[in-house]
């Protein structure tokens, strides 16, 4: 069924699938992996300690609100970090990795609809925390994640459009992480490049 449900996406090639593993079993994660699903995204630390050495090989993100008290064991399982949305956070990446030798990719989460109940850093800060975090030495920020507002897929298409002016705006950026299961298609349309996808690739949680 993964395998199946993963070929009806069409994803395009330029876009980065992030399978989100969340309350999945490792052998949910590991048939995906065998279906062609080379990076995963994890929600918490402590679920992620319990899978993690259990899989196959893939790489991991960080794509859910991480506290600092978890940073020290966050750098060692993951890969990169999406979900960066305070300094403080930053410089406890930052001296996590440099205690391991470890440069971590990072993305900025970006509270797009400025929702009082969300993470994130406002849009219209976003470049002066950029440059709060260029004097760290030990991560890497490599581009910016979002979680759009919960509404019908067509109305989140304006805060897309924002996203990805932001993202042009900055230049210089890799990745833009937006879009998941109910919105994919509507943010690649407006410029994602990596998606977020756990319900279609998997079904429905239990």
């Amino acid at each position: 069924m993964i395998k199946e449900n993963l070929g009806n996406m069409n994803i395009p090639s330029h876009v980065k699938l992030i399978a989100v593993t969340k309350t999945r079993t490792v052998e949910e994660i590991n048939e995906a992996i065998r279906a062609g699903v080379n990076c995963i995204g994890e929600n918490r630390v402590k679920e992620a300690e319990e899978k993690f050495n259990l899989l196959l090989k893939v790489e991991k993100h960080m794509i859910g609100s991480l506290q600092t008290n978890k940073v020290k064991l966050a750098v060692e399982l993951f890969d990169m970090i999406q979900s960066v949305d305070s300094l403080k956070l930053a410089k406890e990446i930052d001296k996590r990795c440099a205690a391991i030798h470890k440069v971590m990719p990072v993305l900025i989460e970006v509270n797009i609809g400025n929702e009082k109940n969300k993470h994130g850093i406002n849009p219209e800060d976003v470049k002066n925390f950029l440059l709060e975090l260029s004097s760290l030495k030990h991560i890497s920020v490599q581009g910016l994640m979002c979680v759009a507002p919960m509404l019908e897929p067509e109305q989140v298409r304006p805060y897309f459009k924002k996203m990805k002016q932001l993202f042009d705006s900055i230049g210089n950026l890799k990745w833009l992480s937006m879009g998941m299961s109910n919105d994919y298609k509507i943010a690649i349309e407006e410029g994602s490049n990596m998606v977020r996808i756990g319900t279609l690739l998997f079904g429905k949680r239990e």
